[in-house]
């Protein structure tokens, strides 16, 4: 896998730990901070729910730090469409269904990555 791809997937897998955290961990203090526009009285509400999110970000971020750690690059890239995929995915849902920044924030650095698999791992 080309070191531009790794490094975007590391990259995407980083954030993907921050939404973890801020979902997780810190959902009522920062979340209100990065989610603009609801009251604060929804991050009481949605705490658990929010966790809950949280824990399945935590779940694409090990499988991407995983794709990472495959020494067979056909695994390896496979492991690693399967899981931008997943991320390209939740972004489109969250950009229709939450807030638009969700696509740009989520989406496009997937896309930019698997783009870099197809053009630069052949």
């Amino acid at each position: 896998m080309a070191l531009i791809s790794q490094l975007l997937i590391l990259l995407i897998a980083f954030a993907h730990l921050y939404f973890l955290y801020i979902e997780t961990f810190a959902w009522t203090s920062k979340g209100p901070k990065t989610f603009k526009g609801f009251d604060a009285d929804f991050f009481k509400k949605t705490k658990a729910m929010a966790g809950n999110q949280g824990i399945y970000n935590g779940f694409l971020a090990a499988g991407l730090i995983w794709s990472l750690l495959i020494s067979d690059l056909t695994w390896s890239k496979n492991v690693a469409l399967f899981f931008l995929t997943c991320i390209v995915i939740a972004g489109v849902y969250g950009a229709a269904t939450v807030q638009k920044s969700i696509f740009i924030i989520q989406s496009i650095p997937a896309i930019l990555a698997i783009v870099s698999l197809y053009a630069l791992t052949n």
